[in-house]
């Protein structure tokens, strides 16, 4: 074949196309660092080459290379041949810090990652491609190991922070005083309401196991007496909750169709006239062409869960209408979260 008919006409180039497929690599680097506390490391001040090596015990062969690519990838900065953390590294992937979000990074080194290998079978077979591929049960073993379960529960601390924040700011709180935090895990949107609310009390409601943590948590920033821990499952028979503000964050994409909407009646019945749902979660467009996370998201539930799934803002305000809310809107939060609003 001529050179010429070889490639495409005009400017078209493959970059982004070569760019995406080997994304894994860029994601993997700093999976990996995270895994090994770089970012926790180089809080503490800049450092040679050397020295990160050694205190990271890496082995002489690649370490620059690693360094410079993350250099490369926008989270270390380098100067004089020192290294250290980008402002956002800094603030987000030390693990010293309260913002830290790396936790929901820890779990996909940990989990994620390689059961996205066998994203084609799930694909193809419909079924989750996590530890359900050998008998098991991810949710059931997860609260059974204490090791892994304080794991997750930072994971979702850490991939709800930008829009837990973004919900203290956003959210009318001064109409209101009481919320309850449907699947708290950690409590790190309850800590986040209290300390930019000094009149809210909440209730932080999870499964058992979740409690210490919880607590331990929430003492750390001093909120003992205004955020208290309840011990539900929200699929028994026991209504919700009785709250101004109901609140379910990343975790109504976890269930099927039937479920969510059972979540939202019950929700509808357990607020007060003037009480208010909020649902937050990356949230698709309705033309479902622009929140790439929200959609991989989706793709996630199908790895994790047998029936989730991700949704749009027009679905979730049609389940809220369907169980009587009188109202529902979508505000955007932060990066790929917003929140839907059912106002009874």
């Amino acid at each position: 074949m001529p050179a010429e008919e070889t490639m495409p006409k005009g400017q078209l180039k493959p970059d982004h196309i070569l760019e995406l497929g080997f994304g894994f690599w860029g994601s993997k680097a700093l999976l990996s660092a995270t895994e090994l506390g770089l970012f926790s490391e180089l809080a503490r001040g800049p450092m040679d080459a050397e020295a990160l090596r050694e205190a990271l015990e890496l082995h002489p062969r690649s370490a620059r290379d690693f360094f410079d690519a993350l250099v490369a990838l926008g989270v270390l900065d380098r100067e004089n041949g020192y290294y250290a953390n980008t402002p956002e590294a800094d603030l987000f992937l030390d693990r010293a810090k309260p913002s830290y979000i790396g936790g929901i990074l820890e779990m996909a080194n940990a989990r994620l990652y390689r059961f996205w290998g066998s994203l084609t079978e799930g694909l193809k077979t419909g079924q989750p491609q996590n530890e359900a591929k050998d008998g098991g049960d991810f949710f059931e073993v997860l609260y059974q190991d204490p090791a892994r379960l304080r794991q997750f529960l930072r994971a979702m601390t850490g991939i709800s922070m930008g829009a837990s924040a973004a919900i203290a700011r956003k959210f009318p709180w001064e109409k209101h005083r009481t919320f309850a935090d449907i699947g708290t895990a950690e409590g790190g949107l309850s800590v986040q309401l209290a300390l930019a609310h000094e009149h809210l009390t909440g209730i932080g409601l999870d499964l058992p196991p979740v409690r210490p943590a919880f607590e331990e948590y929430v003492a750390q920033f001093g909120l003992d007496e205004r955020l208290r821990f309840q011990e539900q499952d929200i699929l028994g028979d026991e209504p919700l909750p009785e709250a101004d503000v109901l609140i379910m964050g990343h975790m109504l994409h976890g269930w099927d169709l039937a479920t969510k909407e059972l979540l939202v009646r019950k929700a509808y019945e357990a607020l007060p006239e003037g009480g208010a749902l909020l649902v937050f979660d990356a949230i698709i467009d309705d033309e479902r062409r622009n929140n790439a996370f929200g959609l991989l998201m989706s793709l996630n539930m199908l790895i994790e869960e047998p029936g989730g799934f991700d949704y749009t803002g027009a679905d979730c305000q049609g389940w809220m209408l369907d169980a009587g809310f009188r109202e529902a809107y979508v505000e955007h939060l932060e990066g790929p979260d917003s929140m839907v609003v059912g106002l009874k």
